[in-house]
């Protein structure tokens, strides 16, 4: 079990499978075929696992450390171009632009409950997720001989993927949530979902991010949670709706755990994307708790009882014109509130703007990060709601 846990973690897995899915360096190759730009030389391409090597090996600090956004880079050759475009857009799967759009898409358009139980769910695995990466100090695949595709999360550690994490977490409680509530196989539902999932974690070993025994903790971490978070969900979802202390305690814990987050040698983007997704469920959560105060239910899923093949031409270009006002307002939201925010904790603490070093300071990063976030979250489930009522588009 040892040796089997030893190769699971080891890098040498990763750059196999993706040379079996036709993705090469390119010394590997002499150079032949269409080369692709990546992130400068390949020695250096190791992020948080360079920290962990002796200093006297001469590899520095990781990408982000010193100069940020300058990685390292690293020219390949993509053979398959399907599994290449494939497993990029899966990985986008797991990014915030995914985020952003499809959560708020199902507080738009399907279900309420269903919402709020995901977005419960995905703040719960994901701070979990991004804790246990700067406790274990796992460091990422090694390149060479993995070819790495993305560099902007280099320098976090790689144990659990969270990529993985969120999948599974998103994919399986979409699933558990609807299943009885909407007319469709099940069997259908649970293939769709084991589907997602496993093409953002096969994605991960694409990219040259995590090993496989990263891919396979962070499903199985997610996959538990769910089991022991299932028979508490009707219990939360009233909570949150209900107790008036509800609005406190969602700003309050989080802003602790975020402030308190575990400090590591050097500046990782765990944190700031920690604080993100806590200010985004956050604000959420009050949201979805004004709402049942104040509010009658803005959507409701009768339309979709009885299946979704009743679904008319009519009602999709309802939803597609929610969704469009909805993210117009959301990225709206997170621009304006990112330029006031800064601009005011930049003449608190006396720095300017372009200042990457002083954003990422613990009384910049998090304020900055949270205020964001929550403003977006809550303007995803009260503000849009009620644009679009005024739209008369509910």
């Amino acid at each position: 079990m040892a040796r089997l846990l030893r190769t699971l973690r080891s890098s040498q897995p990763v750059a196999r499978f993706q040379r079996c899915c036709g993705l090469f360096p390119t010394d590997e190759e002499g150079g032949s075929g269409d080369p692709a730009e990546g992130p400068r030389e390949r020695d250096v391409c190791n992020g948080a696992g360079a920290l962990r090597r002796p200093a006297a090996a001469g590899r520095g600090f990781p990408r982000g450390v010193r100069s940020g956004p300058q990685g390292c880079v690293q020219k390949y050759v993509v053979k398959n171009y399907f599994y290449f475009y494939l497993f990029k857009f899966s990985a986008a799967l797991g990014e915030e632009i995914f985020y952003i759009t499809f959560l708020p898409f199902t507080y738009w358009n399907i279900d309420h409950s269903v919402s709020r139980r995901m977005i419960i769910i995905w703040s719960i695995v994901m701070y979990i997720g991004q804790v246990s990466k700067d406790i274990l100090k796992w460091p990422r695949p090694l390149s060479p001989p993995v070819v790495k595709l993305e560099m902007k999360t280099d320098a976090e550690y790689g144990m659990p993927s969270t990529h993985a994490m969120a999948a599974t977490a998103i994919s399986f409680s979409f699933l558990i949530a609807t299943v009885n509530q909407y007319k469709y196989p099940f069997e259908l539902g649970l293939v769709a979902a084991f589907v997602f999932s496993t093409l953002v974690c096969l994605s991960r070993l694409y990219t040259g991010m995590h090993t496989v025994l990263d891919v396979i903790g962070g499903a199985l971490i997610s996959a538990v949670l769910l089991v022991l978070l299932y028979p508490a969900w009707d219990m939360i979802d009233h909570l949150l709706l209900t107790s008036p202390f509800c609005p406190l305690l969602c700003i309050v814990v989080p802003l602790v755990l975020c402030y308190n987050y575990p400090k590591l040698d050097y500046y990782s983007p765990t944190r700031g994307d920690t604080t993100t997704i806590l200010g985004a469920g956050a604000g959420a959560t009050v949201g979805f708790w004004l709402n049942n105060q104040y509010a009658a239910p803005a959507y409701t899923s009768r339309n979709f009882q009885l299946g979704f093949p009743l679904i008319t031409s009519k009602i999709v270009v309802v939803m597609l014109a929610r969704f469009f006002v909805g993210i117009f307002v959301v990225l709206l939201t997170r621009q304006l509130m990112k330029t006031v925010v800064l601009g005011m904790l930049g003449y608190r603490y006396k720095f300017p703007i372009g200042d990457l070093e002083a954003r990422r300071r613990l009384e910049v990063e998090v304020p900055y990060k949270f205020i964001t976030y929550s403003s977006v979250g809550f303007s995803a489930t009260v503000i849009v709601p009620l644009l679009h009522k005024l739209l008369g588009l509910i």
